[in-house]
């Protein structure tokens, strides 16, 4: 159901039936046998209603007995009515005909002049109690075919009797309560109203002098305008616009939000009545109706002015010039959703307008609009993310959202619909965009004075937001590494994590290269045999000797390979005219796999041995081979191994893994902090993250 007509449709039933308890105060009371709270059983109530159907049946004449009896059983049935679970039974038990027929009043008996006894207070009842059942959607045909729209049209005319007392308001009003039901999202009976001449009798009730039939007049008009746009054009053609602003200043709640809701009905997807609408004066009544002390008012005229808005940004502007933006900004404060929600779907069309930008961040709208993407419901969520997305499109709004943790808001947000996702992803973008020249400068200014709080939230923001030109400054020189390394040393793990997570991302941000896809280049030509000479005997010069089995080298490979091997032949070492060498602390499958390496220049390393072979690779100074087994190393990396692997990488000065580690530390640090050694490790590497920082940020910015 439409969120616009639910309120609409639960209010026509309960002023339906508080106007019926209001109009028999001074009656004669209902005996308690003749309610439904005096019956035992179904059965004994179903015999009660279908005797009100019968007498109904039978009493169709002016004669006073048949119409004191008439109305008595339209009191009757429409007290029943106001009881759901008997609404079925009286359709049942034919209630609906029998009440039709009393729409109208009886032929004249022969010689009767005058009025009729009980004039106008049968037709009444039978409205009311007919308006009842159609709260039913099922019934409402059943309540059409029957023939009650033509007689409900009549009663409308009344109104234009010599007597125009409160019995005549009364039929009138529950005429076009009955019409307001019996429409209610139908969308075939709303044409049949039209059809029948129900709108223009409705629109002269509204300059009617008793408030309730304005009312009940509006409350028909706003539910006939619903998604229809041939009613629509008619009630504006019969000149209803002028009248309905003059409403919107009532002071009655009632009638100024009724008045609201025809509006906003009228104008919804229809831009030449919405223009009408504007020119006959809505704009500051509807803007007044933001102060209402009826909620319902407020909402509604916080959608039409989001409406409104839609138009062009000359309406945008005069919106925000009239003051709209305070009640609207204070509107997100209240404990009424709907009332949030629509206050932040008008702030949200009026933030797209370049000059109302500053005015809502300036009137204190981005707070609230921020906690209201905690919000649990999505339509809500959603208009305040879409308002941040058009305030962060100007310059002065982008420190100040920073300042008071909007960045953070956004980026940890849990977003229901995808359609919020993806605008909080378009605002990220833009403040991206936002981030040099005056920004930038305010910001490094928050981070040089502000408060400890704010320097943090500014330096997050900026690990994800800044440009690559000026990580340096705003990093190194500016001293916001200091703040972040400082996130990690904090007590607060939500600080430490955050922490973490910006520096993870300024990590892959400040290279285009990381750690273990590359292998720096050795400084010494390499010179490969080949495969087919690893192990051959053929022009072997040297042989190693591993654990117990001869290994066939090649000298002028091994020269060229490492200095170790050059220091080993070429230097004052016994090996260098040793025609067996034995090397006493390497398994054989590791020395296959380096000696492998030295004559192809590749080798596939398996991770059960890629430690000892980093340990090889380390001992005889094989840098290329070393870069590999820590690149398989770091593929291994885990949350509970990570310590032993910074300490592996500390024992063989394996600058790429012990890289790998602090990367993994940071990308990790959420799953890792739950570990009691995690802030011993993480006091450990602190000099290590630094100079990581330091180095990496230090390095040239790269063209992508």
């Amino acid at each position: 159901m439409d969120r616009r007509t639910i309120s609409t449709r639960k209010g026509s039933k309960r002023k339906l039936e508080q106007d019926f308890e209001h109009e028999n105060q001074d009656r004669h009371k209902i005996p308690a046998t003749d309610t439904a709270a005096g019956y035992e059983s179904h059965q004994k109530l179903t015999r009660h209603i279908q005797t009100q159907v019968d007498i109904l049946n039978s009493s169709f004449s002016s004669l006073e007995a048949d119409r004191a009896a008439a109305r008595r059983a339209t009191s009757v049935l429409s007290q029943f009515a106001k009881t759901e679970e008997l609404v079925d039974t009286m359709v049942d038990c034919g209630a609906v005909p029998a009440l039709v027929m009393h729409l109208q009043a009886p032929p004249p008996t022969r010689g009767e002049n005058g009025s009729k006894l009980y004039e106008h207070e049968v037709e009444k009842g039978s409205a009311l109690a007919l308006g009842l059942l159609a709260v039913k959607p099922e019934h409402q045909q059943l309540i059409v075919d029957a023939g009650a729209l033509t007689h409900l049209v009549e009663l409308l005319k009344r109104h234009k009797s010599v007597d125009n007392s409160r019995t005549v308001n009364g039929v009138v009003r529950k005429a076009a309560d009955a019409i307001t039901n019996l429409a209610h999202e139908n969308s075939g009976i709303k044409t049949r109203v039209r059809i029948e001449g129900a709108i223009p009798y409705l629109v002269e009730l509204l300059e009617h002098a008793d408030a309730k039939v304005q009312r009940a007049a509006a409350g028909a008009l706003r539910t006939l305008a619903f998604k229809n746009d041939e009613n629509k054009n008619q009630i504006a053609e019969c000149n209803a616009l002028p009248t309905l602003v003059i409403m919107l200043g009532s002071e009655d709640t009632a009638i100024h939000y009724e008045a609201v809701g025809v509006i906003g009905n009228l104008v919804h997807s229809s831009p030449h009545i919405k223009k009408a609408v504007l020119l006959a004066g809505a704009l500051q009544p509807v803007i007044g109706l933001l102060s209402s002390p009826c909620s319902e008012s407020q909402r509604e005229a916080a959608l039409l002015l989001g409406q409104f808005a839609a138009a062009d940004s000359d309406c945008k502007v005069h919106i925000v010039q009239r003051g709209a933006v305070k009640p609207l900004i204070d509107m997100l404060e209240s404990s009424d959703v709907q009332l949030k929600e629509m206050a932040a779907f008008a702030l949200g069309r009026l933030a797209q307008e370049t000059h109302n930008q500053a005015g809502i961040a300036h009137n204190g709208g981005i707070v609230p609009l921020l906690r209201l993407l905690d919000s649990k419901s999505g339509p809500l969520q959603h208009n305040a993310a879409f308002t941040l997305y058009g305030l962060v499109d100007n310059e002065d709004n982008v420190a100040d959202l920073i300042k008071v943790g909007g960045f953070q808001k956004l980026q940890y947000g849990e977003f229901i619909v995808q359609q919020t996702k993806d605008c909080v992803a378009k605002t990220m973008r833009r403040l991206e965009e936002k981030i040099h020249g005056r920004v930038l400068n305010h910001l490094l200014y928050l981070m040089r004075v502000a408060e400890r709080n704010i320097q943090r939230r500014v330096a997050l923001a900026l690990a994800h937001l800044c440009a690559p030109d000026d990580r340096k400054v705003v990093f190194l020189d500016k001293n916001g590494l200091d703040l972040l390394l400082g996130l990690l040393e904090s007590g607060s793990v939500k600080l430490q994590c955050d922490g973490s997570v910006a520096l993870y991302r300024l990590a892959t941000q400040a290279s285009s290269v990381f750690p273990v896809d590359a292998a720096p280049l050795s400084p010494t030509p390499q010179v490969y045999l080949g495969e087919q000479y690893v192990n051959n005997p053929t022009l072997s010069d040297v042989t190693f000797l591993v654990e117990g089995k001869r290994f066939y080298a090649h000298r002028i490979c091994l020269l060229a390979s490492s200095d170790a091997f050059r220091a080993m032949f070429d230097g004052g070492y016994r090996e260098r005219n040793a025609k067996d060498v034995e090397i006493p602390n390497i398994r054989w499958d590791v020395f296959e796999l380096m000696m492998r390496f030295i004559y192809t220049g590749s080798v596939e390393i398996n991770i059960d041995l890629a430690q000892d072979l980093l340990r090889a690779a380390d001992q005889y100074l094989l840098d290329g081979l070393k870069r590999l087994c820590e690149c398989t190393i770091a593929q291994d990396i885990s949350v509970e191994n990570v310590s032993l692997m910074y300490e592996l990488s500390e024992g063989f000065n394996a600058m790429s893994l012990r890289e790998s580690c602090i990367l993994f530390i940071l990308e990790q640090f959420d799953k890792l902090c739950t570990k009691p050694w995690s802030s011993h490790l993480i006091q450990r590497i602190m000099p290590d993250i630094r100079h990581y920082f330091e180095k990496a940020l230090s390095k040239p910015t790269k063209l992508t």
